[in-house]
């Protein structure tokens, strides 16, 4: 009787809210004293009935910041991608949904190539990886088309190196395997890495966490820990070679290098992170965070 009163009346739901760190490299980053984290939450959503935000991601252009996440509708229970801006990176105001479709979207993967800008938002319920480009920055996105199509592709981080992009991805809601694939332009047509699968059957490394930092010849992808929890904490890895016929990686040694602080917003975990550099050993990053609650009837409690 009492487990099927708690079936009915008392659920656990996990709060994303999303904020800034900054420190000396992308992988020492810490909440800075000057700064009340979260600066979004879904409180800040005017546009829907939200109930979390998280995967945030960042750009800077003409002295402004634009920040692209994902937006949990509580009254449809999709993922749609929203924008806040900052002149400083570190306080933001939200803007508004600037895209949705008929299928869930999350981890809006924004980039620059060629003076436009592009995204790769999580669209698995596709089973594709979508390309999007703004044909009017930040607010109006149009579909390209298809990079890869097939699978679950979970949170695709795609970056450009030696001429060549490169493309992580988690084809399994298991989140235990990554995978990469390659191309000459953009558009493709891409090729799975001979190295693919780079993990295979490790939750706590597989699935990516944020953007893949291309710093010089070094290499920083970011992998979300998923056992035995979703989203317990992020790991660095440095990848020290990458051709099209070799890869090779090394876990930073100090990591996890984002983690859950249990007095603080983020006290059950922490999955995402874009670090952008600002100037020598000057860094800033949106990551996110959530903490579990206990709901009864829709109330908190």
């Amino acid at each position: 009787m009492i487990k099927k009163f708690l079936k009915r009346f008392i659920g656990r739901q996990c709060y994303w809210s999303i904020g800034i760190y900054t420190g000396d490299s992308p992988y020492h980053l810490i909440p800075p004293k000057d700064i009340q984290n979260p600066v979004l939450t879904a409180k800040d959503v005017t546009d829907r009935k939200a109930l979390f935000v998280a995967d945030p991601f960042m750009v800077r252009e003409k002295d402004v910041w634009y920040m692209f996440f994902e937006v949990l509708n509580r009254e449809t229970g999709k993922g749609e991608i929203g924008l806040a801006i900052s002149k400083d990176g570190r306080h933001w105001t939200y803007q508004q949904i600037v895209l949705t479709e008929s299928f869930h979207l999350a981890y809006p993967y924004v980039f620059k190539w060629q003076g436009a800008f592009y995204m790769i938002p999580d669209s698995s319920k596709k089973k594709a990886i979508r390309l999007y480009k703004a044909v009017l920055f930040p607010c109006h996105w149009e579909f390209v088309g298809n990079l890869l199509t097939g699978f679950n592709f979970v949170d695709s981080s795609i970056f450009n190196y030696h001429d060549r992009w490169w493309l992580f991805t988690c084809p399994t809601n298991k989140n235990d395997v990554l995978k990469l694939f390659y191309a000459s332009n953009l558009g493709g047509p891409w090729l799975e890495h001979p190295a693919s699968p780079i993990i295979d059957g490790n939750a706590h490394i597989a699935r990516c966490g944020g953007r893949v930092m291309v710093l010089g010849n070094r290499i920083i992808r970011y992998a979300q820990d998923d056992y035995p929890a979703y989203g317990s904490c992020l790991r660095a890895f440095e990848i020290t070679k990458l051709t099209n016929k070799e890869y090779e990686e090394k876990g930073y040694p100090n990591n996890p290098v984002l983690k859950a602080n249990w007095r603080r917003w983020n006290r059950s975990g922490m999955h995402n992170i874009d670090a952008h550099c600002l100037g020598k050993n000057e860094w800033i990053a949106c990551v996110d965070g959530y903490c579990r609650v206990v709901e009864l009837k829709n109330r908190i409690v």
